[in-house]
């Protein structure tokens, strides 16, 4: 999807409060809302929330991924109204200015970020200008992918991994989107162009074999080399990518389809219907029966239980 606006926006300003994506609707569950949780670096904040035509706002300074499809939902950023399709997968910038949503008819499955402001200067003490941005971005759905899981599975990060991922995210959003040249940027990381086009291949073969090989063949490097710069460029290796976005488009037949979960194990490449369970249970915190029932947060978290990167384990499959 094109950018939404050409309005550049500073970063220096704190984010503001905890973001809007906070629908209550009649009859609404107490299992739909918002978990948030701080890392060193960065606030994650996981949106699972009804339909909506009243007007709710995404605050200014984070970047975020839709990881539920809507059909002509309609949002406004810097002054600009727009109608849109919206893409699961979809990645969301925004600078000083709000997205306000008018109309979302379908359930919200949303994963916010926002960065420390300090961290965010310290990599560029000038003023760092960002341009409000809708569209694909592999580094950041992998990102997003990995905190999803925490929020869900009640799985957490050290503090070391979430620092080191708040910086790989502070970082990719100074050069990303606001044109920024960091110092010493490290060697062997893949540019955004290759990662993007690995995560859209990977999307569209879910249900087929995905070796390492074809993946390589796709950035254009020996499986070696892909391994390792996909993995320092992303925080997830090639294997733990391509099993978070099966897992994931799990999720969605299950909520949007009649599908058995044999067939959908079946669908997304796993034919042992018992390892499929055991995986998603892994990455969700539920049973595919569960979430089929429920949806995500099934057994991940409350509303209201904001849990601390001290009450977690570490993430399994490092």
């Amino acid at each position: 999807m094109p950018r939404v606006a050409t309005l550049a926006c500073s970063v220096r300003t704190p984010p503001q409060a905890p973001s809007a994506y906070r629908r209550r609707m009649p009859g609404e569950t107490d299992r739909m809302g918002v978990d948030v949780r701080r890392w060193p670096g960065m606030r994650s904040e996981y949106n699972w929330l009804a339909p909506s035509e009243g007007a709710t706002r995404t605050e200014p300074h984070q970047i975020g991924v839709a990881f539920s499809s809507h059909h002509a939902a309609v949002y406004e950023l810097a002054g600009r109204s727009v109608e849109a399709d919206i893409v699961a997968g979809q990645v969301f910038v925004t600078g000083q200015d709000p997205i306000t949503w008018h109309r979302v008819r379908e359930t919200t499955e949303a994963l916010e970020i926002y960065p420390d402001p300090a961290l965010v200067r310290s990599l560029a003490p000038d003023a760092a200008v960002v341009a409000p941005a809708a569209g694909r971005d592999g580094t950041v759905l992998a990102i997003a992918s990995i905190l999803r899981r925490a929020h869900l599975a009640g799985a957490g990060l050290s503090d070391v991994a979430a620092s080191t991922l708040a910086h790989r995210l502070a970082g990719h959003l100074l050069e990303q989107y606001g044109g920024v040249r960091l110092p010493r940027r490290p060697a062997g990381l893949l540019d955004r162009r290759t990662v993007d086009r690995v995560a859209e291949f990977v999307d569209a073969s879910l249900s087929e074999e995905l070796t390492l090989d074809r993946l390589a063949a796709v950035a254009l490097l020996s499986p070696f080399h892909f391994a390792r710069a996909f993995k320092a460029t992303t925080g997830l290796a090639p294997h733990q990518f391509v099993m978070a976005r099966r897992i994931h488009r799990a999720t969605v037949l299950l909520g949007e389809s009649r599908a058995s979960v044999p067939e959908i194990a079946h669908a997304m490449g796993l034919s042992n219907v018992s390892h499929f369970r055991r995986v998603f249970r892994r990455h969700t915190g539920a049973l595919p029966g569960e979430v089929r029932k429920f949806g995500p947060s099934a057994r991940g978290w409350s509303v209201g239980s904001s849990r601390g990167a001290s009450d977690s384990v570490p993430v399994p499959e490092r």
